[in-house]
């Protein structure tokens, strides 16, 4: 049972990333043919929305990723207990990254895995989101991929300290090994999808040169 719960988790999971913030935010703004595949830096994400279709509904993409980054460890953790939310977690990263239903072309998983840290390790959010800020802020390719490689490291290793030290985690799961485990595995697919994306060496206007 405890391993079908948390075959179940990690389903719910990867369920809920796949949700096409993105697109739907897109109609939203009455932009149903800007692709956000196809235009700007062709990521469907808040930093891509951020050119293409102007800041407040990028940020709206962004508090929606968010949101279905934690919400997918609230189900997890309900289905499968602290293992399940971490599980969750990460199932859903995966999920935006390699949506089923867009052919596995996602974004990059970034704002996913702020929810993920949000619910599953809130001691570490000042720092996560200062990650995903930069992130959406940045304006040339290779100085968001070093601070996504830096960040991603820390978010690791403070996962491996708070485990070890045993240290408070405000409203998430007790530190266990499943915690820099769950880490680790997002900040790999992310990290993944940054070396996978096209070289971009500045952006204007929502042109990519």
């Amino acid at each position: 049972m405890g391993l079908a719960r948390l075959s179940g988790a990690v389903l719910i999971g990867y369920l809920m990333g796949t949700a096409p913030s993105a697109d739907l935010v897109s109609r939203l703004a009455g932009a149903a043919g800007e692709d956000l595949r196809s235009k700007g830096t062709r990521n469907p994400g808040a930093a891509n929305a951020f050119l293409v279709l102007g800041k407040g509904w990028g940020y709206s993409i962004l508090a929606a990723d968010i949101a279905k980054g934690a919400a997918a460890c609230a189900a997890g953790r309900r289905l499968a207990g602290d293992t399940g939310a971490h599980a969750a977690g990460t199932a859903a990263v995966v999920g935006h990254c390699f949506p089923l239903w867009k052919g596995f072309k996602g974004g990059k998983g970034v704002a996913v895995s702020v929810g993920q840290c949000l619910a599953t390790f809130p001691a570490y959010v000042p720092v996560d989101l200062a990650v995903a800020g930069a992130t959406v802020a940045g304006r040339w390719r290779s100085r968001t991929f070093t601070t996504t490689v830096v960040a991603s490291s820390a978010w690791v290793g403070a996962g491996v300290l708070w485990w070890l030290r045993g240290w408070p985690n405000g409203w998430g799961p007790r530190p266990s090994p499943a915690l820099p485990v769950a880490n680790a595995v997002s900040a790999a697919v992310i990290v993944s999808k940054f070396l996978a994306a096209p070289r971009v060496i500045s952006v204007r206007n929502g042109a990519v040169r």
